[in-house]
């Protein structure tokens, strides 16, 4: 009996100590999801045409490093940067040259351009100023140039390679060329070419520039929901997004041309609004469409699972990114209206005579907006003109409100 008593003990013994084991793993592992790991941030800068000459090209840009985390430092090991120049002509003579100068607090750059490992200490900051040199017999041609950033952090989750991308515009369409009408029932509408936007542009300045010298009072300007949200860098590359579980096996059960049937494409969902929201969203919208009830998944996973752009959803080079939707687009229109005084609305149109209104001002008509966007004046390839300028002809819209 006494060795009974023993081994029972024995064996009470052994389970606490599995379950004490476990219980101090899994804390360590919840500790270890809530750790930030390498979070050390590159901005996207400030970027200017110091040069602006047909034949060469002078463009800058102050960048910052940013250490995010609250107890660790994060080292930089290795940075470089590569261009690619888009243009509408061949690029035969163009050449790039590109050089990377540290701007450390605490220590100045070596003469020889070589980037020694730098350590980024908890909540500091360091800049880094890269110059993009490009010259031609005739660089007019080009419309932008887009810089990648590669860089190495060092810290608590190894060595991670990191890229940072930016565009820089580098054709300006005039706004002194004739402006080319087209007549719809109850208005006319203007399609506005702008240049490559990008982050380091904004709505408002952008409808200053490009459709104020044209507009009138009464007038209203649209603007594509895509080119909002890229001015607010809402895009991300694929190499910067990790495919999970759900995201994986999910994606199988979207048509081909859903921008949700991959896995970076349904990823970019799931890191918006949750795994959790997802999966419910998935099987209520299967079991409702059994019910002969089709759509409710994007009903029921948010606004953002209809606005994502999957790769080649857009025009170069954001044909390589995908592209989220706008954020508070309510905000950027009510904006527009205050600064500018036109009428403004954020849509999303396409060559199927679909036209949804993601936000318009106060007092903007819905079935006009409709009705004058109907044949997208805008265009789905790589037109440019984000933006569409509209004119009441027959009806007078102020006021109305559906």
């Amino acid at each position: 009996m006494g060795w009974v008593v023993v081994i029972t003990s024995l064996g009470i013994g052994l389970g606490a100590a599995v379950v004490l084991a476990g219980l101090g793993l899994l804390t360590i592992e919840l500790q270890y999801r809530r750790r930030p790991g390498n979070a050390l941030a590159l901005t996207p800068g400030d970027w200017n045409l110091e040069v602006y000459e047909p034949h060469n090209y002078l463009i800058v840009g102050e960048l910052e490093f940013q250490n995010k985390t609250k107890r660790l430092e994060i080292m930089v090991p290795q940075i470089f940067a590569e261009a690619t120049l888009l243009s509408k002509a061949p690029l035969d003579g163009v050449t790039t040259k590109i050089q990377i100068t540290p701007h450390h607090p605490d220590a100045p750059a070596r003469p020889d351009g070589y980037w020694f490992g730098y350590i980024v200490k908890v909540g500091k900051t360091t800049r880094v100023e890269i110059t993009l040199t490009v010259k031609g017999v005739d660089l007019t041609p080009l419309q932008a140039a887009w810089v990648r950033v590669h860089y190495i952090t060092y810290g608590p989750q190894g060595r991670i390679p990191k890229t940072r991308h930016v565009i820089v515009p580098l054709r300006f369409p005039s706004t002194d060329d004739p402006p080319r009408w087209r007549p719809t029932p109850e208005a006319d509408v203007l399609p506005v070419r702008t240049h490559l936007l990008t982050h380091l542009d904004n709505p408002v300045e952008v409808v200053k520039r490009y459709v104020l010298p044209r507009s009138q009072p009464g007038d209203v300007v649209t603007l594509g929901e895509t080119p909002v949200a890229i001015m607010q860098g809402r895009f991300r590359h694929p190499t910067d997004i990790k495919p999970g579980w759900v995201a994986r096996r999910l994606c199988y059960y979207f048509m081909p041309t859903s921008s949700l049937a991959t896995a970076c494409g349904m990823q970019a969902l799931v890191d918006i609004v949750g795994p959790v929201r997802v999966v419910v969203a998935f099987v209520l919208g299967a079991i409702a469409k059994k019910l002969g009830k089709p759509g409710m998944f994007y009903q029921l996973a948010g606004e953002q699972a209809r606005l994502i752009d999957d790769v080649t959803g857009t025009l170069p080079p954001y044909d390589q990114f995908i592209v989220l939707g706008p954020e508070n687009p309510q905000q950027v229109v009510d904006r527009i209206k205050q600064e500018t005084g036109l009428a403004a609305a954020i849509v999303d149109v396409n060559d199927l005579k679909a036209v949804k209104i993601l936000a318009s001002t106060a007092g903007l008509s819905a079935s006009f907006l409709e009705k004058a966007l109907l044949n997208n004046p805008a265009g789905n390839a790589d037109e440019q003109t984000p933006l569409v300028l509209i004119r009441p002809t027959e009806i007078e819209i102020a006021g109305r409100v559906d």
